[in-house]
């Protein structure tokens, strides 16, 4: 059986879920969504209140939401919901017929909360009608707290790994550990690459600057290039004629050795035969082609 006394009074001197105590100004309020007015008082609890009324707003409609001792015994159908009119006036009327035998507390605080919520959308209906970017957030200190030590917890960490990395790779450059150890590959192919290009760039500007030394002695040795280009062709053609003329003399001199032999042979068969020292010439004979160039 439900006692309202008996709940209040456990309610108000030991422990409530819902109660909010403030030091400064002393009041206490209460959280449950079925509050009338917000406060904790024996007369707005909803707990310890067998018959009770409130107004709630769900979605830009107002609902009155209504409990009965009747429909104690079955939670599931505790509270009767009825949907209050757009119009201001005839929502109140509905708030006097549905609660026309209850206290007449109740049917104020009713009413003054069904005020409260249709002042609170239109309001609501004027600030999107001006289409302001300002947006209310909440803010929770505990959470941006929280993250901001990560944030420095993780900077900090980024800044050791880095100069980790620079004084690994530093000591990979020196071969302070030779191949004993391994280093991140992909790390060495980032300081790979990057001294890579760093290379490329000095051996470009070296380039440049042969092209423009060798355009400028190509300027001004010009003339006794040429000269010395065509003293060395006519030494050249000199040697080809010379080499076309020797085959013919050796020729000769080959013929005119053979025939004296020929003759002693024949005039001195009779004794032994003495050979003289053997002398082997060697020549080469340009292509007509070779001389054509």
């Amino acid at each position: 059986m439900q006692n309202d006394t008996t709940i209040w009074h456990c309610l108000s001197k030991d422990f409530c879920s819902f109660k909010v105590r403030l030091k400064a100004p002393k009041q206490d309020f209460c959280r449950n969504q079925y509050n009338v007015s917000g406060l904790c008082s024996k007369a707005t609890c909803p707990l310890a209140n067998s018959q009770y009324a409130t107004v709630i707003e769900e979605e830009g409609v107002s609902y009155l939401y209504m409990k009965t001792v009747e429909r104690a015994h079955t939670p599931k159908f505790l509270w009767e919901r009825v949907k209050l009119s757009r119009n201001f006036l005839q929502a109140l009327e509905q708030i006097s017929k549905h609660l026309e035998y209850w206290p007449d507390h109740m049917i104020n605080r009713c009413k003054q909360r069904l005020t409260k919520i249709r002042q609170m959308l239109i309001r609501m209906r004027k600030l999107q009608l001006k289409g302001s970017a300002v947006r209310m957030v909440p803010v929770k200190k505990k959470t941006e707290r929280r993250e901001k030590t990560r944030e420095l917890k993780a900077e900090a960490a980024a800044k050791v790994d880095l100069a980790i990395e620079k004084e690994l790779l530093e000591r990979l450059k020196q071969g302070t550990y030779g191949d004993i150890y391994n280093f991140n590959q992909k790390s060495f192919d980032k300081v790979m690459q990057a001294e890579g290009e760093v290379e490329e760039s000095a051996d470009e500007d070296e380039d440049e600057d042969e092209d423009e030394d060798d355009g400028e002695q190509f300027i001004a040795d010009m003339g006794e290039d040429s000269e010395e280009e065509d003293e060395a062709e006519v030494e050249r053609l000199g040697e080809f004629e010379d080499m076309d003329e020797q085959p013919q003399d050796m020729e000769d001199m080959l013929e005119g050795a053979s025939r004296p032999a020929r003759k002693k042979r024949r005039a001195g068969s009779s004794g032994p035969s003495k050979r003289g020292p053997r002398v082997e010439v060697e020549y080469e004979e340009e292509r007509e082609g070779e001389r054509a160039r």
